[in-house]
């Protein structure tokens, strides 16, 4: 039932995701307003993502008991906001006409452009830096901070940091363009998280402000890359196409990470709730530099591909 329920629930989100991403890049006339609607987008995502984390706790004091009424509460909201959808825009289609093409026809155009397959790169890299510790920092916080009880403020601070970052990410990349200022979150995010290698027992507060600095980077990972692959689907006229490849390679970077970090922690003998000192050692090895290892190779790759990454942007 539970495998049932997971797989027409993500079908159903992957669906709405590429065609919600895809009406965005139509409608926006020029790349400025595309990096404002998709700013916009992931802003009320992540505040998606903090109302659900706090609504079990809200709706019943055991956190259990909670989730299931959670699971009463999102039917409606989900029907009020496809009514408002509906009954707000209309049937009206989007500013630029796709080509109409077989969707298998429709894919390798997109994945024959040159500059789409060096963003993907980019992103992919940049993808699992991120997915690394989203993967890990359960145990990191439990095993190595000993502060179990402190994940979820701890969480919900990165993703508070993120949102609040996004008006600005997008002002600055309206002034040194969008590839500098991705360079200068790939930068700002590699600084931050470097320190966490050294944290220990006890060290909640340097490691909110690490969640605050790496959250106000992920307000730039969320709009700027988006917003590009936007371009790019307008400029392809296949803005469906490349929102397609766009989240199946977002997802398919989670498992990666997921397949790499934890055999690579068993490899070192790492047991959740271990006390052992080479386990916890290889956990935060894995949880802070090897993120940082592609984060690195994500920077090169962008500023090596800067000037033809910039030249796609489309100016009213």
């Amino acid at each position: 039932w539970l495998l049932g329920a997971l797989a027409l629930t993500y079908l159903g989100f992957s669906a709405a995701t590429v065609a919600y991403q895809a009406w965005g890049a139509d409608i926006a006339p020029d790349s400025a307003e595309r990096t404002r609607f998709t700013a916009a987008r992931e802003g009320f995502g992540l505040a998606g993502v903090v109302l659900a984390a706090a609504l079990p706790g809200l709706l019943a004091a055991d956190h259990n008991t909670g989730l299931g009424r959670l699971g009463w509460v999102l039917p409606p909201l989900l029907l009020v906001a496809a009514v408002t959808t509906l009954v707000g825009v209309g049937p009206a289609a989007g500013r630029v006409a796709a080509l109409a093409e077989p969707v298998g026809a429709s894919l390798r155009g997109a994945l024959g452009d040159a500059a789409f397959r060096r963003l993907l790169a980019v992103f992919v890299a940049n993808g699992l830096a991120s997915a690394l510790p989203a993967t890990l920092f359960l145990f990191f916080v439990a095993d190595v901070l000993r502060a179990e009880s402190a994940s979820g403020p701890l969480l919900a601070l990165y993703f508070v940091a993120g949102a609040a970052s996004l008006p600005g990410w997008v002002r600055l990349s309206a002034k040194i363009g969008r590839v500098t200022a991705w360079l200068a979150a790939m930068v700002l995010a590699m600084l931050a998280f470097g320190g966490a290698v050294l944290l220990g027992p006890g060290d909640i507060l340097p490691f909110a402000v690490i969640c605050v600095a790496s959250g106000l980077a992920l307000g730039a990972d969320l709009a700027l890359p988006a917003a590009m692959a936007a371009d790019m689907g307008e400029r392809l006229r296949r803005a469906g196409a490349c929102f397609g490849v766009w989240n199946f390679l977002g997802r398919l970077s989670l498992a990666l990470a997921a397949g790499l970090a934890l055999p690579l922690l068993a490899l070192f003998a790492y047991q959740p709730g271990t006390e052992s000192a080479d386990g916890l050692l290889a956990l935060s090895l894995v949880y802070a530099l090897l993120p940082l290892g592609f984060k690195l190779l994500a920077s090169v790759l962008l500023w090596r591909w800067r000037n033809v990454l910039d030249s796609l942007e489309v100016r009213s």
